[in-house]
């Protein structure tokens, strides 16, 4: 069933609460769109909580960004640059969050990305949560910082700064950001507690080839490995070198890692 614009307008406030209430958020933090079609989108307002927010504070703008309907005393988030620019380069994506979830955050802030398979569920649905370089927000930086991920994940950590998933649709979008606070939370735990347990490489392919099975939408490494034969995330970890560069992974350098890895685990 389509929904109309209104409906979709009471759901972005839906989710608005619920990052707020979940602690994803502070104050007038984050943001969340919807794309309505190619030159239509609804988007969360600049300087409002998004725990607080009703129907008529949502804007309206077209695929540059611009206001096409909002109501006295709002307009767009300056961030929309950020969502557009998922929007531009995946148009299977109907949906952009963004937060500051603590546990995630503290990752992005610590320069570590989510890239260890420890649990069956964040290896399925997300697979790895590369770190994209920071920039400063508002501007250009951030898309531009962003987009050498958005052809492989549905998720990146924003360096010192919070989390941006996106979805076919707005629960899709929104459960990502749930599934990479969850993963962090456990992964930190985890590490207090020693060290997680990861699972091998040949664990890490079955659950991957589950992932395939399950037709499950959007990108992700299990598509990028059968498809491109190139080494996965979890294998050779090279989100936070990729990060640190601001470019996507060659080929060329992710088997040098991956050699490098496997050769100092004596294999």
């Amino acid at each position: 069933m389509v929904q109309n614009e209104y409906e979709i307008k009471k759901q972005i406030c839906d989710i608005g609460k619920r990052i707020y209430d979940r602690n994803m958020v502070a104050a007038n933090d984050g943001n969340i769109s919807v794309k309505l079609n190619d030159n239509e989108f609804l988007c969360t307002p600049t300087g409002v909580s998004k725990g607080f927010m009703t129907p008529e504070f949502i804007c309206k703008v077209d695929r540059e960004g611009k206001v096409l309907q909002a109501n006295k005393g709002f307009r767009p988030s300056s961030e929309i640059k950020m969502h557009m620019r998922v929007y531009q380069k995946r148009p299977d994506v109907g949906s952009v969050v963004h937060a500051h979830p603590t546990f995630a955050t503290a990752f992005a802030i610590a320069g570590i990305p989510l890239t260890q398979p420890i649990m069956p569920e964040a290896v399925i649905a997300l697979g790895c949560v590369p770190i994209a370089p920071y920039g400063t927000p508002s501007t250009m930086e951030i898309p531009d910082a962003v987009e050498p991920y958005l052809e492989h994940f549905d998720q990146v950590l924003l360096e010192s700064h919070g989390a941006l998933t996106w979805g076919k649709d707005l629960m899709t979008a929104y459960y990502k950001m749930e599934s990479v606070e969850f993963y962090a939370e456990l992964l930190y735990k985890a590490r207090q507690l020693g060290g997680p347990k990861e699972f091998d490489e040949k664990t890490v392919q079955k659950l991957y080839e589950i992932r395939r099975q399950m037709g499950l939408p959007g990108r992700h490494p299990a598509d990028l490995c059968q498809n491109k034969g190139q080494a996965n995330c979890h294998n050779c970890g090279n989100c936070g070198s990729s990060a640190s560069t601001g470019s996507a992974p060659s080929s060329d350098l992710v088997s040098e890692i991956t050699k490098k890895v496997l050769e100092s685990l004596g294999k």
